[in-house]
């Protein structure tokens, strides 16, 4: 059962990172977007994550529980020692949110709308930073149980040079899966150039933040590139990554959809392959050199059969909703039916 509850939260935690990254990349892409192309950019977005926005945090929902409950130290560690950005990305999803819903469907105009913007497009930037920080900390091998200083405790442990780096490439992923995504969404060819033109830039980002990442380890002194190159599933990983984003771009070029957004998606989630194989099961890397392990840190035997159970059964009913709920507000007419 221990391996069905690791599927779900390796699953919930890629699916966080594809659809909700292109949630909060639709505000970052807005948010450098400059007078026309702004407006464009806004009202596509809004029709492509206006109805479905808010059902994304379902997979970070699920990923908690399932670290609540089946895994309480990791959890609990990871609550005491990065309880700062963890603050910051919830108050940033809450923010973001909030401002997503006032922006749309206040029913008064007036100069708070600005505001409201604003606060959407700062927060769409700030979550997924400090989801990425969060990420980098978790593998730095930099949280200290033994510090005994406020700054090193819970400061330093995650505002250093690679976690911040991990952090920015969050941002990149993000602000290139929401421009792939919304290539689909354009109504006519001039949106669809100017998101095609938003994915190549993402793309160069996305990449100079990868060597931005690379850099960072190095001068932290984290073997990223062994972690990555070192082994037979990472080094696989990287290539069909490669391999699958020159794919994409001959399949944009030829005007297809859905089949770019697919090798979006998998490229995250070699992405998340590659990082994350080489610890496995170890889920925290501490400075002493304690590692938290998804085998040994685990719930009891009864608290992880009924835990599995359920994410089984809960799938089995959610998962069809889910999917129905994508297929309904994706059907031609229903989002423009909607607003008026």
């Amino acid at each position: 059962m221990e391996y069905v509850i690791i599927g779900f939260l390796w699953l919930s935690i890629l699916l966080y990172l594809v659809l909700g990254g292109a949630d909060f990349g639709a505000g970052i892409i807005e948010l450098f977007s400059r007078g026309d192309n702004r407006h464009r950019t806004r009202k596509t977005a809004y029709k492509a994550i206006g109805p479905i926005w808010e059902a994304n945090h379902m997979w970070l929902i699920i990923a908690v529980v399932i670290l609540f409950v089946g895994f309480p130290l990791i959890y609990s560690t990871m609550s005491i020692y990065l309880h700062i950005p963890l603050v910051v990305m919830l108050l940033g999803i809450t923010a973001r949110g909030t401002a997503f819903v006032f922006r749309n469907y206040d029913a008064v105009v007036d100069d708070m709308q600005v505001v409201y913007n604003r606060i959407y497009l700062y927060s769409s930037f700030i979550t997924p930073l400090f989801l990425g920080i969060i990420a980098g900390t978790a593998i730095s091998g930099r949280i200290n149980p033994d510090a005994n200083r406020f700054f090193e405790a819970y400061v330093f442990v995650w505002l250093n040079w690679f976690s911040v780096a991990i952090g920015l490439f969050t941002v990149a992923l993000c602000g290139f899966l929401a421009s792939i995504y919304l290539i689909g969404e354009a109504v006519d060819d001039f949106d669809r150039q100017i998101f095609t033109r938003k994915a190549v830039k993402w793309n160069v980002v996305a990449v100079g933040c990868g060597a931005l990442v690379f850099t960072a380890a190095w001068v932290d002194d984290i073997p990223l590139i062994k972690w990555v190159l070192g082994n037979r599933v990472g080094l696989t990983a990287v290539l069909a990554a490669s391999v699958s984003l020159i794919i994409l771009w001959i399949s944009v070029r030829k005007g297809h959809s859905m089949l770019p957004r697919i090798l979006a998606g998998f490229q995250a989630s070699m992405i998340l392959l590659a990082v994350s194989y080489v610890h496995f099961p170890d889920f925290l890397i501490m400075k002493n050199g304690q590692h938290l392990s998804l085998f040994k840190h685990q719930a009891p035997d009864a608290t992880m059969t009924a835990l599995g159970w359920a994410l089984i059964i809960g799938s089995i009913f959610i998962l069809p909703s889910l999917y129905y709920l994508y297929y309904s507000f994706q059907k031609d007419g229903f989002v423009e039916d909607a607003e008026h």
